[in-house]
């Protein structure tokens, strides 16, 4: 009898074939191109086998517009989704597998969550025709811990895992399908065509979150206010002090203080210290990685994922999709501690917890499946050999983790109440007494320190100046792309696994952009519509207590079915609301999808004739191009575009020809910028460098 292996992805497929195996490791090709795994343990046959991700998806059984449509069966992912083209190899590689094998035993090796426990069940239903397979559980893809899985396996698939996972995928279709068909239909009807929209359980609340957002800070009108500000000299050193009444809403009452403190002397009344321990940052989870990544490096949530996600094949550090900011002692903290200890930057620092029994701060945040993200026992053999944002991620999680076995920090603040005139002003300053964890997060423990002169009470201090500085209040900040993760997760809206990829989705669509999140024309009439006419879709309340459902059905407190037919309720109103609204959304959408279309395709003015140049496609060339709208009345202005490209206008001029300029975006290679004339002398130069380069390189070639 021989044993195959069912693992979620190419690489922890390799992993877990030169972990499991005992001799006779073989790399073999499908006839697909496909790479799997032939090895020998306990004197058994093994096969380890890859999917992509999801093998399978859902698909409307029966053909059909009307809404609502509830029946859907799995089908292959690359006969339901374009993009899935990639997985038929690997699909067809298990095929061939299973067909080859008659007699076999089955294990699920898929991450242990949601998706990976519904991905291996699937192909072990659909592919292999098996009802049920063991199954390896494990956080990291070391040597040791994937031996240890797969001694200690499950005798049976995780059902609860599945469940919920099947549920979500199900949830998630017939709120996907039935929104995006009403909304494409009610365009139809509306303005005769067809247009690709598409809205989600969680991206409507998501997307009506953040439009709310868009029109606080559009809407709000500042409020004037006062402050009193004095530049002080002790020691040498400038100190800021300011009236204790932070903002003064009276002008009158303003000066009145202002007045009343020129020219007079300013005497330390009181210093007020306070010394306090400050705890270590918790153990990282996926939102706490994102969000730090992102004040960092700035990377977005969906890069810091993706970057986790390798390393987690590479087996450096443990499974990123977790919740939970808990550190259990299994994971082994000395031998952890031991193997980075190795690398120069953490040798000093590993050997200092070394000397203590290491236990860590943890947080409140669990999850039943995974511990917080930490670093491996097998650490990579040359740092230097990831790139550089895997560097920064992995150094990232190496100092957390280390830090969170550190001594607390101690610090103090200090507060200096300064009398003018029988007013008070106040100086702050926070300095750090022990270091602590600080030393060994390094450079990421980035805290305000001011260190304030020696001053004791009674001091007179210079005054350099005294200012009334006249402000106003600020609008509600725009969210970035870190805390609209961090905001999701507290309302509840998506899984750690999904927000990243709902935000990106959001920009997409066209209906956010901006690194700070400003919501487009289009996204605000999407969020407005849904908010007007189908109310219980934009509800988040709604959603929330849909995700509640499924962590009970994974704790075995509810049913599925009772799950479903609340959701197919539910989905029955909304497409009641969007049908007696059709013509209304479809009268909104069409006009915002014009408009959108038209900001993002006018460029500019034509130099000939005044009217708008706007960006084109030939169906006769497959092309696309710059013309001038103008061309009926007889312009001929008309301007060639790079092939295979997109196009992102600039709103700005070239200087020498007074064409727009463009940015230009090709994949896998740099962005540029230019002008439309191919005449204009900023490319003079153009091709030149193209033509040294090829020259330099024959003259390499030779010697």
């Amino acid at each position: 009898m021989s044993v195959i292996i069912v693992c979620e992805k190419p690489d922890a497929c390799m992993r877990i074939a030169q972990a499991l195996a005992e001799k006779n490791l073989k790399r073999k090709v499908s006839r697909y191109g496909v790479d799997y795994y032939e090895f020998d343990r306990k004197e058994k046959k093994h096969v380890a086998v890859s999917a992509v991700g999801h093998l399978f998806n859902l698909k409307q059984k029966t053909r059909g517009s009307k809404c609502p449509i509830f029946d859907a069966i799995w089908a292959p992912s690359f006969e339901v989704v374009k993009k899935s083209a990639f997985s038929e190899r690997y699909f067809k590689t298990i095929e061939d597998i299973a067909k080859n094998n008659s007699n076999y035993e089955l294990i699920s090796a898929c991450d242990f969550d949601n998706e990976g426990s519904l991905i291996a069940e699937r192909i072990i239903k659909l592919i292999f025709e098996k009802d049920d397979a063991r199954r390896m559980k494990f956080s990291t893809l070391t040597r040791q811990d994937l031996i240890n899985s797969y001694e200690n396996m499950m005798p049976h698939l995780d059902k609860e895992n599945i469940i919920a996972g099947e549920t979500r995928h199900y949830l998630d279709w017939i709120y996907g399908i039935n929104a995006s068909k009403a909304l494409m239909q009610a365009i139809k009807n509306y303005a005769k065509r067809f247009t690709i929209l598409s809205a989600g359980r969680v991206q409507a609340p998501t997307l009506v979150l953040l439009a709310n957002r868009e029109l606080e800070i559009k809407s709000f009108v500042p409020t004037p206010y006062w402050q009193l500000q004095l530049t002080l000299l002790a020691d040498g050193i400038e100190l800021i002090a300011l009236y204790e009444e932070d903002r003064i809403w009276n002008k009158g009452e303003a000066e009145k203080i202002f007045n009343a403190c020129k020219g007079k002397d300013a005497i330390v009344d009181d210093i007020e210290k306070k010394k306090y321990a400050q705890l270590p940052p918790f153990p990282f989870n996926i939102t706490s990685l994102q969000t730090e990544a992102y004040r960092l490096f700035g990377y977005s949530p969906q890069m810091t994922l993706s970057i986790a996600q390798k390393l987690y094949t590479n087996a450096f550090i443990s499974y990123p999709r977790t919740s939970s900011e808990k550190l259990p002692p299994q994971i082994g903290y000395k031998e952890i501690i031991q193997a980075l200890s190795k690398n120069k930057n953490y040798e000093k620092l590993c050997k200092t917890l070394l000397l203590q029994s290491p236990s860590p701060v943890e947080g409140s945040k669990t999850d039943s499946a995974h511990e917080a993200i930490h670093p491996t026992v097998e650490p990579p053999t040359d740092v230097k050999k990831l790139s550089l944002p895997a560097q920064r991620i992995y150094d990232l999680i190496c100092r957390r983790f280390l830090s969170n076995f550190a001594e607390k920090a101690i610090r103090e603040s200090i507060q200096v109440i300064i009398d003018v005139g029988s007013y008070k002003f106040l100086a702050s300053g926070r300095r750090t007494i022990e270091k602590g964890w600080m030393e060994f997060y390094g450079p990421y423990a980035d805290f305000d320190e001011f260190v304030l002169p020696d001053i004791n009470k009674g001091d007179k201090l210079d005054i350099k100046e005294l200012e009334m500085l006249n402000k106003k209040t600020s609008p509600p900040p725009r969210f970035s792309q870190a805390s609209i993760i961090k905001e999701m997760e507290k309302r509840g809206l998506g899984t750690r696994a999904t927000r990243s990829s709902i935000l990106q989705t959001l920009y997409d669509r066209n209906y956010i952009t901006d690194r700070n999140i400003h919501v487009t024309d289009l996204g605000l009439k999407m969020a407005s519509t849904i908010k007007n006419y189908v109310p219980d879709f934009a509800d988040e309340k709604l959603t929330r207590k849909f995700e509640k459902d499924l962590e009970n059905i994974m704790q075995g407190k509810e049913k599925r079915e009772k799950i479903l037919n609340k959701a197919k309720r539910a989905v029955t109103k909304i497409c009641e609301e969007f049908k007696q609204n059709e013509e209304k959304i479809g009268k909104e959408l069409s006009e915002a999808i014009t408009q959108s279309n038209d900001d993002k395709s006018i460029l500019g003015k034509c130099q000939k004739c005044g009217k708008e140049l706007k960006i084109l496609f030939s169906p006769k060339t497959r092309n696309y191009f710059v013309g001038c709208t103008g061309y009926k009345d007889g312009c001929t202005a008309c301007y060639p575009l790079p092939h295979n490209a997109s196009f992102q206008k600039m709103n700005k001029v070239c200087a020498k020809c007074k064409t727009p300029i463009i940015k230009v975006l090709r994949r896998g290679r740099r962005p540029f910028n230019m002008c439309l004339d191919t005449k204009c002398e900023t490319k003079a130069d153009w091709g030149k460098s193209r033509r040294l380069s090829k020259t330099k390189n024959k003259t390499v070639s030779s010697l």
